[in-house]
């Protein structure tokens, strides 16, 4: 493939798959890959290729050609470096999210504690993935950000913003959305997701279902005008609700 091609231009159905052979999925994720290495591009298009799921619809070598690219093709998801020349991973899903609401970006980093990656999320990433991950990894990750959930998992998150704290000072700011307009339990619920845990985690901590939970953080995320797990989790530490210290806590495994 040449660096800022598309593919995929055809029908729907013009690979041979469809209604003849057997249950074909209802529609495919449109995938554009963006990133500076032909060979890490290239690599990603192949591992992704056979799964029926999923369509390649282009690549890009830089920021702004995946900017641009995405405003032509329209893609569902974007595997996006973070490092990238001209316009870096976190400047081009800032421009997406405004040019491009629709699409998800996934971004992916070299390094687990990349500050690159905390500004992604803030930017409007859905999620971070090591590019040392499996290709089953990468397959589900694409899968879960093009439904709209964080893919990013709580203690690898809560690492990452640790570091991240730690390094640079947080920059003096307004609370995010309405912090005040959270019930006592929404704000406890807040503060133990951004300290890493699960769903499955709180419901046990504060004795509720988990059902409940959902609906907790659903009304958080509405109250503090984020988008997902991430965001909420970016918004607790920028608001002071955690610290990385407050989030260490005991040492935990993993």
């Amino acid at each position: 493939m040449t660096t800022g091609t598309t593919a995929g231009d055809g029908p729907p159905g013009a690979d041979g798959r469809g209604a003849a052979g057997g249950a074909a999925p209802p529609s495919r994720i449109r995938v554009l890959i963006a990133d500076d290495q032909p060979l890490v591009r290239r690599g990603l298009s192949l591992i992704l290729a056979p799964d029926p799921s999923f369509e390649v619809v282009g690549e890009a070598e830089d920021g702004g050609r995946a900017v641009a690219l995405a405003e032509r093709l329209r893609p569902d998801v974007v595997v996006m470096d973070i490092r990238m020349p001209v316009l870096d991973g976190v400047a081009a899903t800032r421009e997406l999210a405004a040019a491009v609401p629709g699409c998800r970006v996934l971004a992916l980093s070299t390094f687990d504690m990349d500050e690159y990656v905390v500004g992604a999320l803030r930017a409007g990433a859905y999620g971070f993935l090591p590019k040392d991950s499996s290709p089953e990894e990468l397959a589900a990750a694409i899968r879960t950000v093009h439904t709209g959930e964080a893919v990013v998992a709580p203690r690898l998150l809560t690492r990452l913003i640790s570091a991240y704290v730690r390094t640079a000072p947080a920059p003096a700011r307004p609370p995010h959305g309405e912090t005040g307009a959270l019930t006592p339990r929404e704000a406890e619920v807040w503060r133990l997701m951004a300290t890493g845990l699960d769903n499955a985690e709180i419901s046990r901590t504060m004795d509720l279902s988990v059902s409940t939970v959902k609906n907790y953080i659903t009304s958080i995320f509405d109250k503090l005008g984020v988008r997902d797990r991430a965001q909420a989790v970016i918004a607790a530490y920028e608001s002071g609700l955690v610290t990385a210290r407050s989030a260490a806590g005991p040492e935990q495994g993993g």
